[in-house]
């Protein structure tokens, strides 16, 4: 009952983990923190992301959660690993002895960390990376825990995804305004540029473009020293306002 309990909580939490305007690593480690409060015998987790160039977790509810991880990306060799790539959950209670990974077992061991549960993170067709729950104790995790676990993963996964779609729609949006921005800046240079040349805006922006080159600077910092020249000019000029 208290273990139902637990995961319930952790389900209700991930339910309303994207109802807001937090930041995405801060809905990332909240499911790991959900995680530790959801499955029994759990002193930390962490996610691994697959949409990097290498698999790594990106947020950890513990630090050696991160050093464990660490450690079996650098070798290869790991529960995490097996797990994404069998699309199964991986599990062992005595890390130091574990056949399976023959490195990654003995020195994650020597840390004191001998009992880990690797929860795979599925989407139809599509694996978006792992929840990886350890403890320090050896055995653990048992069958109710990897019940739970194998539960609260399969919403994790969809947060997960949900979570990664709105970081990118952030990262479109925060570059959206900085084009914007910089569009706006070269635009004010430009009709300086033709207010004093008496050229054309094609002409105005060949000599942008031309003097970018020459100075080795980009065109759009090149703008926005034209525009700030121009404003302190004109208040040198004319005295603030």
């Amino acid at each position: 009952m208290a273990d139902d309990v637990g995961l319930s909580a952790g389900l209700a939490g991930l339910a309303g983990l994207l109802t807001g305007q937090r930041p995405v690593r801060d809905v990332l480690t909240s499911i790991a923190d959900y995680a530790v409060g959801a499955i029994p015998g759990a002193e930390g987790a962490g996610l691994t992301m697959l949409d990097l160039p290498q698999p790594q977790t990106v947020v950890a509810s513990a630090d050696f959660v991160r050093q464990v991880d660490d450690i079996q990306y650098a070798l290869g060799e790991g529960p995490c690993l097996l797990a994404v790539a069998t699309r199964s959950t991986q599990t062992s209670g005595s890390l130091g002895g574990e056949a399976r990974w023959p490195r990654f077992g003995p020195r994650v061991g020597r840390l004191g960390v001998h009992s880990v549960l690797s929860l795979p993170l599925l989407l139809p067709g599509e694996v978006v990376g792992a929840l990886n729950v350890y403890a320090r104790p050896k055995h653990a995790f048992g069958d109710e825990a990897v019940r739970i676990g194998e539960l609260f993963a399969t919403p994790a996964a969809v947060s997960v995804h949900n979570a990664q779609v709105l970081g990118e729609s952030q990262r479109l949006a925060a570059q959206l305004t900085a084009a914007l921005s910089s569009r706006a800046v070269i635009d004010q240079a430009l009709g300086i540029v033709m207010s004093r040349t008496g050229s054309g805006p094609a002409e105005a922006l060949d000599r942008l473009r031309a003097r970018s080159q020459a100075e080795h600077v980009r065109v759009t910092d090149l703008a926005q020293s034209i525009v700030d020249e121009a404003v302190r000019t004109a208040r040198a000029r004319h005295g603030e306002f």
